[in-house]
């Protein structure tokens, strides 16, 4: 079996990895690590939760050991497509370059231009940036990319979800043609494809597992239901997941629980707060200072519950997440695979559950076609008494439905029903000598009510100043009888 030791490393980099407590290298470090130590080209692929990070991170401490950096001219480049995943690249290098003196720099956005500034007039050997913040330092002139040896760039998938190609593109050009670059992705769709056989020469291509498959170490399961009215939808799903979180016991840990739309995110976080649950959201709208709080909060274990959209689906190393639940089924069947990726890491054993409505048949169809598995359909777990809106309707729910009627047409019907009462008290009653001619002369009504509502209404429809009254006029058509 392959270790470390015998992948011709630094020694610096060696201790460094031991006090991390790791011997053996996973199949894409094994793979990666030495024609990336040779200067070659590599694309890697492999499923998320596989160690790609350090594939990249350890080759390229190594070959920058000896060397310099020039003030404003990074001798490599790590492109990230999210803040939080270019973080996390930042974490490793510091862990696995501790005994060297190699320097780095972080542009992200959220944070000051002025202190990314400073650190790259100083000159990094390593920086580490998403495509959007590395551009706008190249374009105020703080930047050049001529010195660059290395590059790499990390989940290239996600980069293309985001709409970040046009970025690499233009990144790849400002970069010197005898740079060495690292390709790192978990699925390979065409333009990706492109994308390599462009900018990379002759890359030694590793490939660890078929693409676009799930962990054996994660057990996958999908509900479906049929909520009880479309505009239930929302409540019951909420419902639903509550009821999953307290059917899985003593086995759930904590959990990333996913959403497609931002807003969703705040909207589940606040119920399950609502409901006792520590739950905190996680989203591109929030400002980096509270994202980085709420992961450090998640990793601490003072969070129980992440309530996340995609931005934190891909790279995040967050080794002891028990399990994921998807709130939503994933817009794009590559998203399932990255999603569930956040449980079951580095041979840990995972769940994860999806809730699916009849609306989501064609999205978890093309997951099973893209995984070429079907998902286990699991049984709804009962709801709590208190919950279960779904399979039965509240008093005022239950009325709604058997007669048919809005609230609107309710509230028209009450206030015909107010004015027929305003105008029975403030009429004067009639007598056979105070009856108008007129009244005498018309048809006998249709109903002994109606009847009596023509009586009443003749003295009203005028008032002392023999002006017709707009309040207490009733119009006949409220008044006619249709029985």
């Amino acid at each position: 079996m392959t270790k470390f030791s015998d992948l011709s490393l630094d020694p610096k980099v060696l201790k460094a990895i031991e006090e991390t407590g790791y011997e053996t290298p996973t199949p894409i470090q094994a793979g990666a690590i030495p024609p990336a130590l040779e200067g070659k080209d590599v694309l890697g692929i492999a499923q998320t939760g596989t160690g790609k990070t350090a594939s990249f991170t350890l080759p390229m401490i190594t070959l920058l050991g000896r060397g310099r950096a020039r003030a404003r001219m990074p001798r490599s480049l790590v492109l990230a497509p999210t803040r939080e995943l270019a973080a996390q690249v930042a974490e490793n290098f510091d862990a696995y370059a501790k005994y060297t003196r190699l320097t780095k720099a972080l542009l992200i956005g959220g944070v000051s231009f002025g202190e990314q500034d400073k650190l790259i007039d100083k000159g990094v050997d390593v920086l580490i940036a998403t495509p959007g913040r590395l551009l706008d330092h190249f374009e105020r002139g703080k930047l050049l990319l001529t010195g660059v040896q290395v590059m790499v760039v990390d989940e290239a998938d996600r980069m293309l979800d985001m709409g970040f190609i046009p970025d690499i593109e233009r990144i790849f050009q400002l970069t010197p043609f005898t740079r060495q670059t690292l390709f790192f992705s978990a699925t390979m769709p065409p333009e990706i494809e492109r994308l390599t056989s462009t900018f990379l020469h002759a890359p030694v291509k590793i490939e660890v597992a078929r693409q676009a498959t799930t962990s054996e170490t994660i057990t996958q399961g999908v509900v479906q239901f049929k909520p009880s009215r479309r505009d239930r939808t929302a409540s019951e799903k909420r419902a639903m997941l509550r009821a999953l979180i307290e059917s899985e016991g003593e086995k759930f840990r904590n959990a990333i629980i996913f959403c497609n739309r931002k807003v969703d995110v705040d909207i589940v976080a606040k119920s399950l707060k609502k409901y006792g649950y520590n739950a905190e959201p996680i989203h591109g709208d929030l400002d980096q200072s509270h994202r980085t709080r709420t992961l450090d909060g998640f990793r601490d274990g003072s969070i129980k519950l992440l309530v996340a959209s995609d931005v934190a689906a891909r790279g995040l190393d967050i080794p002891n997440v028990s399990h994921v639940f998807n709130f939503d089924v994933p817009n794009h069947a590559e998203d399932y695979v990255h999603r569930i990726g956040r449980t079951g890491r580095a041979g840990r054993e995972g769940t994860t559950f999806m809730i699916a409505t009849p609306a989501d048949d064609k999205s978890l169809a093309a997951i099973e076609t893209m995984v070429k598995q079907e998902i286990p359909r699991i049984e709804a777990p009962e709801l709590p008494a208190s919950e279960r809106r779904s399979s039965g309707k509240s008093g005022e729910d239950a009325s709604d439905s058997g007669s048919g009627r809005s609230k609107r047409s309710r509230s028209v019907s009450r206030r015909g029903d107010s004015r027929r009462a305003e105008a029975t008290t403030a009429e004067e009653p009639q007598t056979e000598e105070t009856a108008s001619p007129a009244e005498d002369s018309q048809p006998e009504p249709r109903s002994g009510s109606s009847r009596g509502a023509r009586s009443r209404r003749g003295g009203s429809r005028e008032d002392k100043n023999g002006v017709v009254g707009m309040g207490d006029h009733v119009p006949d058509f409220i008044l006619r009888s249709f029985a």
